[in-house]
């Protein structure tokens, strides 16, 4: 993420939106990332950035066990790092090999492809396992 010494990989602006879980959260997370980079001046990763909040969010709605979740935007000079997080700790998401029919199994495939980097951390408070949150890092060609 955005830990690096060189100026530009420092963090420039942190977002953090708190919201339930519904089905109509993730229309609120493209809205909110949207936004953020808007506000920051990253046009060019919005229409990525929609695709992957979406995706990572409607997961959460999906499958996850929990009344709420997070959605967080970390904006550096020359890309973005996004992470929806989450407070079940028991349901992690995985690759999946979807079949041709299949109407789902292909979240992280198509997260994994639109960003430079992405991956799912594990969130502790201490010695204490609180939840997980999806991350994806984009850039600017």
């Amino acid at each position: 993420m955005c830990t690096a010494i060189a100026p530009a990989h420092r963090p420039s602006a942190f977002y953090e939106l708190a919201a339930p879980v519904s089905v109509t959260t993730p229309r609120l997370a493209r809205q909110f990332v949207t936004g953020a980079l808007e506000a920051t001046g990253h046009p060019a990763l919005i229409d990525d950035a929609r695709v992957c909040v979406s995706d990572a969010v409607t997961n959460v709605v999906q499958h996850a066990r929990v009344a709420a979740l997070s959605v967080e935007v970390t904006v550096c000079a020359a890309h973005a790092v996004i992470g929806v997080r989450d407070g079940d700790v028991r349901r992690r998401p995985y690759l999946r090999q979807a079949g041709a029919g299949d109407e789902r199994g292909r979240g992280l495939v198509l997260v994994r492809g639109l960003s430079y980097d992405s991956g799912v951390s594990l969130v502790w408070d201490g010695l204490e396992l609180i939840g997980k949150r999806v991350w994806f890092e984009l850039r600017e060609q």
